[in-house]
């Protein structure tokens, strides 16, 4: 028994001692996320500090790629297209780097945002977006590498980089005109073709207001007659049937077997044939 003890103690003692040790990163993580507008803007970033260190023009040298914080890419998501200097990117995730200078920064949107650090191999193809912008000099000094998201409007922010006494920022704009604007437009035109129809199906697979769902399938089907779905006149034929229209059933499911023959659906073809012969149909 003592020697079963013993031996506990040991494997105890021995997985103890390989447990990793965690200790503070010397440049903590921070994530944030805003909304500017409609759009979410999320960003990632590893924050150094000074400790003592001349930064700009030394630990981090002028005219050289910087990947604008530590450890992994500072990393820029979006979840709309956006608009920077006048140009148009798309939504997605971008890799932040700039090239400090004394009197100008360039700051780049890297669309390859998988780097640890600086790409081994950089590629202009990846370089979605490339700004100069002038750092401003600070009256105090920051101590931890700091990125802002400042002067929010409804469509724009600025987004500030701060560190030591340095200052830069980097406007951006989203499309919440456009945005607000197409579901304003959806809403006044009234519901879509496809809400019709699902509305419609909805009824008749529930056993709700059959008539309804009449009216709703056959505005979903004169929306959509400059290019015809065969599983929606197939729904439609169905309805009418349950309706009690079987002259309306038959003509949807004739249309129906058409389309699904040309478009080479064999399950459709033989529903569609099926329920004509079930309706009489000649």
């Amino acid at each position: 028994m003592r020697k079963i003890i013993l031996s506990l103690f040991v494997i105890a003692f021995a997985f103890s001692a390989n447990a990793q040790i965690k200790t503070p990163s010397p440049s903590t993580f921070q994530k944030v996320e805003q909304i500017v507008g409609l759009t979410d803007v999320t960003l990632e970033y590893s924050r150094p500090g000074v400790k003592g260190r001349t930064i700009f023009g030394d630990l981090v040298p002028f005219g050289e790629v910087w990947r604008t914080g530590a450890n992994a890419n500072t990393k820029l998501t979006f979840s709309s297209d956006f608009m920077i200097d006048g140009k148009k990117l798309e939504k997605g995730t971008y890799a932040l780097y700039t090239i400090p200078n004394k009197d100008s920064w360039d700051i780049i949107l890297y669309s390859d945002a998988t780097n640890w650090g600086n790409p081994k191999k950089w590629d202009d193809a990846k370089v979605a977006a490339k700004m100069r912008v002038t750092p401003q000099e600070m009256s105090f000094s920051v101590e931890t590498f700091t990125i802002t998201f400042d002067n929010i409007t409804s469509n724009s922010a600025v987004l500030g980089i701060l560190w030591e006494n340095t200052y830069v920022t980097l406007k951006f704009e989203t499309p919440t005109d456009t945005m607000v604007s197409k579901q304003i437009e959806n809403k006044m035109s009234g519901p879509s073709a496809n809400d019709m129809y699902t509305s419609a199906v909805y009824y008749l697979e529930a056993g709700k207001d059959i008539k309804k769902a009449q009216v709703w399938v056959d505005k979903a089907i004169k929306m959509t007659s400059a290019d015809p779905k065969y599983w929606m006149l197939r729904q439609q034929s169905l309805i009418h049937a349950k309706a009690g229209n079987t002259k309306g059933a038959i003509a949807a499911a004739k249309e129906s077997l058409k389309y699904a023959e040309k478009a080479g659906s064999a399950g459709y073809v033989k529903m569609n044939k099926a329920s004509l012969k079930e309706w009489g149909a000649k």
